[in-house]
C-alpha cells in the first residue's frame, strides 16, 4: 500500500531546520553582499552617477541592495517550492540554482521597463550595454547580475556549510 502524495511532506524543505539554516546565515548574507557590490560596481551605468548627489547616490544603492535581498529570498523560495525541494541534503543544486537565477532575470526584465520605460525611475547612462527589446533597449548588467548573483550565493553559501551540497 502506498503512503500516498503527502507522505514525504515532513521532507520538505520548509520543515527542514537546516535548510532554513542555510538560507538564514548562509544565502541571504551572500546574497546581500554579492548584490550590495553589484549595486557599487554598475552605478557608472545609469545617470544617477554623474547627475545625483552623495546621499542619492547612497539612497539608491541601499534602496536596490534591500530590494535585492528581498526580491533575491521571494525568487529562491518560489524556484524551492516549483521543485518541490526536499530537506537541504537532498537538494538538486544545479535545478534550484538555474530556476532562482531564471525567475530572477525575468524579472528583472519586467521592472527594468516598469522603471526605465513607464515609470521613468531612474535612466540608463550612454555606457550601459543594452539589448534592444522594440522599442525599449534593457540594460544588460542587471539581467547579468541576476543570472549570476543568485547561483554565486548559493554556491558560497554552501561553501560554508560542506555537508549541504
Amino acid at each position: 500500500m502506498s503512503a500516498g502524495p503527502h507522505a514525504d511532506v515532513a521532507a520538505l524543505w520548509h520543515r527542514d531546520p537546516d535548510a532554513l539554516r542555510y538560507l538564514a546565515v548562509g544565502y541571504i548574507p551572500w546574497l546581500a553582499v554579492l548584490n550590495l557590490a553589484w549595486e557599487i560596481a554598475h552605478l557608472p551605468l545609469y545617470t544617477i552617477w554623474y547627475e545625483g548627489r552623495l546621499g542619492e547616490i547612497t539612497f539608491a544603492v541601499a534602496h536596490c541592495t534591500l530590494g535585492d535581498v528581498l526580491f533575491g529570498v521571494a525568487a529562491i523560495g518560489l524556484a524551492l517550492v516549483a521543485v518541490r525541494a526536499p530537506a537541504l541534503a537532498r537538494w538538486h543544486w544545479p535545478r534550484i540554482a538555474t530556476l532562482t537565477a531564471l525567475i530572477s532575470a525575468s524579472y528583472t526584465v519586467l521592472s527594468e521597463w516598469i522603471n526605465v520605460v513607464a515609470l521613468r525611475s531612474w535612466a540608463y547612462a550612454p555606457s550601459i550595454p543594452t539589448l534592444a527589446l522594440g522599442e525599449f533597449d534593457l540594460g544588460l548588467s542587471p539581467v547579468v547580475q541576476w543570472l549570476a548573483i543568485p547561483p554565486a550565493a548559493l554556491w558560497l553559501a554552501s561553501r560554508w556549510q560542506p555537508s549541504a551540497v
